[in-house]
């Protein structure tokens, strides 16, 4: 196996995985936001 590559493969999933994370997060958190407090009145 190439050790270089490998690495750069594995911070690149984890990068995507991160930004994947954090816009789920983000959806979530703009959806409860507006189910609360947007569609309440």
């Amino acid at each position: 196996m190439m050790e270089g590559t490998s690495g750069m493969m594995m911070w690149g999933m984890s990068f995507v995985w991160l930004l994947a994370v954090l816009v789920l997060v983000l959806g979530v958190a703009a959806l409860v936001k507006y189910l609360f407090f947007g569609g309440g009145k």
